[in-house]
Parts: structure tokens; C-alpha cells; sequence
């Protein structure tokens, strides 16, 4: 072999020899991406098993809640009532509507709806001999718990027992438990027994702080809704009609205690400009309560009215799971003949809405639908709102005239049934009231911000604008109204206020002048509103329905209730796999406080001409 030959030789040998070591390499190297690979995948598909059973466990824990299987109740049972989540006024299907998000699980709220019935059915059921009222604070307005009050009295014309006990009560829960034969409290406990206030939140500093200005345009010397803008305290017609509400609803409720509990107004005012009950042995000393006991104690006492042996569990069954119970003193329902109930609950918009806010489309169909349904004898709306939109409120004040001239149609006020709220409701047949609803606030406004100068001097923001017309960018938050459109403005909103009354008027029977009187925004307390004919009689839903089913003339019937709640499962995963339900968890996270989130964001999202009460009242 020749030098020249033995050298290429030897060169393919080295390229081959190079070429299988890099195989080599590329092996050990593919060996790892393998195993890398392979050990990714195994931990992705044990997260995706352990997510899906997460969500499993989510869908069951909450698809238990919405059982609607029948609860068996057994001989000799407690009726156990708690309240310690707020009280609706109608027990809501959508899963997500009290979901707590920090411990992932489901806290039904009960409805007002579901609260009478199940009172009334439990006076009537002879395995329910008692109830147990486990109240320690109430989250509701003074209205419902009003009407609760009435339904427990009912039941005691029963003859069955009401024993009431907490280691400490709110105001609200202690004027629950003076329907109680008898009210006991924990050694160490207190009743929160001081009267009433209301605060209002005032912006007019903050909004000086940042060289912002609201515009505000109204009609009436009490509609206050603007005045947390522009003022920093109550105007004097405020301040007058916020004393009006406050001692009207004091009055309704130490006059319910002292024919209660045999304590005279004075003693009961007294007792609460001393703050005397906030120790147990006073409230005894006083007769605001019949015992102080140990929960151990209590438990044994309800064992012997019930003639449970003393080593045995008392049987009980909870207001929500009794809802599920069959009613044994009830007729078959009559389908032929209903009464449908349409709820109106929270601010009114244009639009759809939902089971909180009132959307002029969602509920004129649902007015419509009854109207139309020959099966439907008569109309009961509910209406629990501050107002909103002037033009959704007259959008479906056409639906109740329309209503109303074919059935019988009347209408309930809950907590609150104010501006639009009372819009909506001025053409029924008969309007009932509780007697510390609040409603009125016959008036108009409008408001529009001018953040021109805030994004000048805090934020170096400016802005300059070419138009076609001469008030073609009047809407804008970023520079003044000019006074042309303030007064245009002013012409509209007189103009709505104009119809507003003339609407009232019409409905009540009342002459323009007499409505503008004791309109001008001023809001009212049921039982004031009754005086001067924005009501008719006072009671709550179950009274309206009542005098609905004497309207119609019916014998039999059955409640059909709008709108029709969703599918609770389809808005399990249009949470889940949509809008998250965004605001179920901004209220978990935000408690109490999410009442203001509701009204800055209400303020922040409003259209139009406002027909909204002066404010939102929070009793403590």
C-alpha cells in the first residue's frame, strides 16, 4: 500500500471513528431529553388528575347544596333557626351567588320567599314542635326583618313554643327574638341595645384633593344623592329627613318590644341612652331578657320541653334544609289558577340585568309574560330598589300599566322602593309597604365629572379637541360643561321629574301639586308614606299576595315566580369556564365593605338621567 493511500485510510478511519463517538454523545444526550421528557409528562398528568378531582369535589360540594331532595322530617323535630347568612328576597338558584372563595365552599343564603313559607308550614306540620332561634346578628334591612318578625308571631298562634339564645345580640336580632316565649343569654354576653343612626360618606375633600369637579344638575331640595360631592355634611333638608326615617323606624321598633317584652318606650329609650344592656345581669334586672344561661343548659332545657331522655340528641332540622320538607297541611297546588310573583331587586339599568340588579328588558318580559299567560289570575311585583335609570324605570313602568289594565296587579315594597324603585311601582292597583321601608324620593338628577384640571396638575395630561358641531363633545369627562349645556341638561331633567309626577299622579290619584309637594327628592318611611298616600296599606309579600287572590276571586291557586332563575348547573360552568364570577370573590374579600364597591361602581357605570334615592342607608 502505497504512503499516499495509507494516509486517506487513515483518515476514514478517523472520520468514521469520530463520527460514532458524536452518536455516542447525541445518544447519552437524547437519553436525557428522553427522560426529561417522559418525567414532564408524568407531572403534568398527576397536576391534571389532582385539578380534576379538585374540581370534582368543588362541583359536588356545590351540587350538594342545590339537592333538592326531599328532607325527611322526623317526629318531635326543632325547627333550628340561625340567619347567619343575609336574607334575600328570593332564595337564589346560581351556585356562585354566596360561594366563599376562601374556604371553597358553599354558603347558601336564604331567601324571604322561602323564610314565610317555611314559618307558615312549619306552624302547620305536627312533627316541627318548636323553634330554637340561634340569632347573634342579622344581615338585613330593617324591612325584612320585619317581615320575618310578623312570620314568627304567626307561628306562635299555633301554640308551638319559641325559645331564643346567643352569647351576644345585635339590635336586629335581639327585635327577632323578643317574638321568643322566652330569651336567654350567654353569662358573658351582651345585647347591643343603643338606638339608631345612619352615616353618610362625604368625597367633597377628596375631590378638591385632585383638582376634580362633579357637575351636578337636579331638580328637588331634598334629592341628596349629589350632595357627598359637593357638600362635606348634611344639608339642613337632609338632615331633616334622615331624623324623620331614623326616629320613624326607632318608633316601629320599641313599640313592637315594649307590647313584646311589657317594658314601657321610656324604659326602653332609657335603656339604650345608658347602654345598659351591654351586661348581662342588667339586661335580666331589666326584663329584656328571662335568663342567663350556659349553651350546655339551654341544650338541656330544650330537651325537656321536647321530653327528650337526657343521654338522647334532640332532633333538629335547619330553615334551609326545611325548605326541601313537605308541607302535610298543604291542598295539591292549583296550576290552573296562579299568581305570579315578579321580584325587582337592586338598582335599575337598561338592559338585561340579573337576580340583583333590575334590567328594564329582563323584568318588562317577565311582567309581559305573566300579563300574557292566561293561567296568571293576578300580579304581585316585589320591589326592593334605590332607583337608577330613569329611562329603564319608565320603560318598565309601560309594562305595569299595561299589566294592570288587564289583572289584577299589585305590588310589595321591601327595604327599599325609592326613585325609580317607586316609579316602577306608582301605577299598581294597591301598593303595600312594611312599615320601615323607605320609599318616595320623588326626583331627578344628573351628574357629569370634569377631570380636565386632575390630568393637567396630576398627571401632566392635557387635551384639545377638533368637533364638527358646537357641543358635539359636551359628554366628556375632560373639560367643563359649558352653561348652554348645563341648562340643556336642566330642560331634560325637569322634563323626566315632570313625567315622574304625572305618572305618580295618575296612579295615585292625586293631583300634580299635591305630588310635587311632598316629592323634591324627599324619601319616606313607610308608615309616613301611608299618611300621605304613596302607599296604601301596610304589610309585607305575604299580605299583597293575599289581597291579590281575593282580586281574582280565587279559591285555589299556586305561586309562579319571575323572572325564571337560570339553570343553576349551566351557571356553574359559565363561572367556571367564563367571568370566573369576579364579584362573588371581590365580596368575599371585601365583606361589609362591598356595599361601597356597589355604589362607587354604580356611580362610576350610570347613563343618563338618574331616578336613584339620595343615598344608600346602612342601620346599625
Amino acid at each position: 500500500m502505497s504512503c499516499q493511500n495509507y494516509n486517506i485510510f487513515n483518515e476514514i478511519i478517523r472520520i468514521f471513528a469520530d463520527i460514532l463517538n458524536t452518536h455516542l454523545i447525541n445518544y447519552e444526550i437524547m437519553k436525557d431529553f428522553i427522560k426529561f421528557l417522559f418525567a414532564s409528562m408524568l407531572g403534568f398528568l398527576i397536576m391534571s388528575i389532582l385539578i380534576f378531582f379538585i374540581f370534582l369535589g368543588m362541583i359536588t360540594s356545590i351540587a350538594g347544596m342545590m339537592d333538592e331532595k326531599e328532607t325527611e322530617v322526623a317526629e318531635n323535630t326543632l325547627l333550628h333557626i340561625k340567619l347567619n347568612t343575609p336574607i334575600i328576597d328570593r332564595t337564589s338558584k346560581d351556585p356562585f351567588s354566596d360561594f366563599d372563595f376562601a374556604s371553597m365552599e358553599p354558603t347558601k343564603s336564604i331567601g324571604l320567599n322561602d323564610v314565610i313559607k317555611n314559618l307558615d308550614k312549619a306552624s302547620r306540620d305536627p312533627n316541627i314542635k318548636g323553634i330554637y332561634l340561634d340569632l347573634s346578628s342579622i344581615q338585613s334591612g330593617m324591612a325584612t326583618i320585619e317581615e320575618v318578625r310578623k312570620a314568627l308571631m304567626d307561628f306562635k298562634k299555633s301554640g308551638k313554643f319559641i325559645l331564643a339564645y346567643s352569647d351576644s345580640y345585635s339590635q336586629g336580632a335581639y327585635y327577632l327574638a323578643t317574638t321568643a316565649d322566652e330569651i336567654f343569654i350567654n353569662p358573658e354576653g351582651m345585647v347591643d341595645f343603643r338606638g339608631l343612626s345612619a352615616e353618610l360618606m362625604f368625597f367633597k375633600g377628596t375631590i378638591e384633593k385632585l383638582d376634580a369637579e362633579m357637575q351636578i344638575i337636579r331638580h328637588g331640595k331634598y334629592k341628596s344623592a349629589v350632595e357627598p360631592f359637593m357638600l362635606d355634611k348634611m344639608s339642613d333638608e337632609n338632615r331633616e329627613q334622615m331624623n324623620a326615617i331614623i326616629d320613624g323606624i326607632w318608633d316601629e321598633i320599641v313599640t313592637a318590644i315594649s307590647v313584646s317584652r311589657n317594658i314601657s318606650v321610656a324604659d326602653l329609650n332609657k335603656a339604650a341612652d345608658e347602654l345598659a344592656l351591654w351586661d348581662a345581669d342588667n339586661a335580666l334586672k331589666l326584663h329584656f331578657i328571662d335568663g342567663i344561661k350556659y349553651k350546655d343548659e339551654i341544650i338541656a332545657d330544650l330537651k325537656q320541653k321536647l321530653s327528650v331522655e337526657e343521654d338522647d340528641d334532640i332532633k333538629t332540622v335547619s330553615l334551609g334544609k326545611y325548605t326541601n320538607a313537605a308541607d302535610p297541611g298543604k291542598e295539591r297546588p292549583d296550576r290552573k289558577n296562579r299568581v305570579a310573583v315578579i321580584y325587582a331587586i337592586g338598582e335599575i339599568i337598561s338592559g338585561e340585568g340579573s337576580d340583583e340588579i333590575i334590567g328594564s328588558d329582563r323584568i318588562s318580559k317577565a311582567i309581559r309574560k305573566a300579563r300574557k299567560d292566561e293561567k296568571v289570575k293576578a300580579i304581585v311585583m316585589r320591589v326592593n330598589s334605590p332607583g337608577g335609570s330613569a329611562l329603564a324605570s319608565d320603560v318598565i313602568l309601560r309594562e305595569v300599566k299595561l299589566a294592570a289594565a288587564e289583572k289584577p296587579f299589585i305590588v310589595s315594597m321591601g327595604n327599599v322602593a325609592a326613585s325609580g324603585g317607586y316609579y316602577i311601582a306608582c301605577a299598581a292597583d294597591k301598593i303595600y309597604a312594611d312599615p320601615t321601608t323607605i320609599t318616595g324620593s320623588i326626583g331627578v338628577l344628573g351628574m357629569i365629572p370634569n377631570l380636565e384640571e386632575t390630568m393637567k396638575n396630576k398627571l401632566g395630561i392635557t387635551f384639545d379637541y377638533v368637533r364638527s358641531n358646537e357641543n358635539a363633545s359636551m359628554m366628556t369627562v375632560n373639560r367643563p360643561l359649558t352653561q348652554y349645556q348645563k341648562d340643556v341638561i336642566l330642560v331634560a331633567i325637569e322634563d323626566v321629574y315632570n313625567t315622574f309626577v304625572n305618572h305618580v299622579a295618575e296612579g295615585r290619584d292625586m293631583t300634580w301639586e299635591a305630588v310635587d309637594a311632598i316629592g323634591q327628592g324627599r324619601v319616606w318611611v313607610g308608615s309616613d308614606a301611608l299618611k300621605i298616600g304613596l302607599v296604601d296599606e301596610l304589610g309585607g309579600l305575604d299580605k299583597a299576595i293575599a289581597h291579590a287572590v281575593a282580586e281574582a276571586g280565587l279559591e285555589t291557586w299556586t305561586i309562579k315566580e319571575y323572572p325564571v332563575q337560570k339553570d343553576p348547573y349551566e351557571e356553574i360552568f359559565k363561572e367556571m369556564f367564563g367571568s370566573a364570577s369576579v364579584n362573588a370573590q371581590i365580596k368575599a374579600e371585601l365583606g361589609e365593605n362591598y356595599k361601597l364597591y356597589q355604589y362607587l361602581k354604580y356611580w362610576q357605570e350610570a347613563k343618563g338621567i338618574q331616578a336613584r334615592m339620595p343615598f344608600d342607608i346602612y342601620i346599625n
